[in-house]
């Protein structure tokens, strides 16, 4: 098993593609045919995989999540993010990706991506890699 750890410095809320670096570990591992688990240890974004060859995909996502999970009066949380972490639980803090032949195994239009919610902030995400070495 190998365990990658990567930066990200999100400045929006916004689904950033993360899948050249799940790509990337993959490769480094060399591991030939497995599985990749992407995690996210933060309370307030998440991993998703979804379409990456529309922009206005994500746009329709961001837009769907904020009308499921506005901010509301009645929320208690005193940091006043309750809405970012109710996204975050919906999304799901991980995603777990099958590799064959040295690489992630995913369709045409997917694509893998950080979903962050509570901006701006430094955040990193972790990817590993399990399976048979080439």
């Amino acid at each position: 098993m190998m365990l990658y750890e990567y930066n990200l410095s999100a400045q929006r809320a916004d689904f950033y593609n993360i899948t050249p670096k799940v790509r990337e570990a993959v490769a480094k591992s060399g591991v030939s045919d497995g599985i990749a688990v992407v995690y996210c240890p933060h309370t307030t974004a998440g991993i998703t995989i979804n379409e990456n060859a529309d922009p206005d995909v994500v746009h329709d996502l961001l837009i769907g999540l904020n009308k499921a999970f506005p901010d509301r009066a009645e929320f208690r949380h005193a940091e006043g993010n309750s809405a970012a972490h109710l996204k975050a639980s919906a999304i799901g803090s991980s995603a777990t990706v099958i590799i064959k032949d040295g690489k992630p195994l995913l369709g045409t239009w997917q694509g893998i991506f950080f979903c962050e919610f509570d901006p701006p902030r430094s955040r990193s995400y972790f990817v590993e890699v399990m399976g048979n070495n080439k």
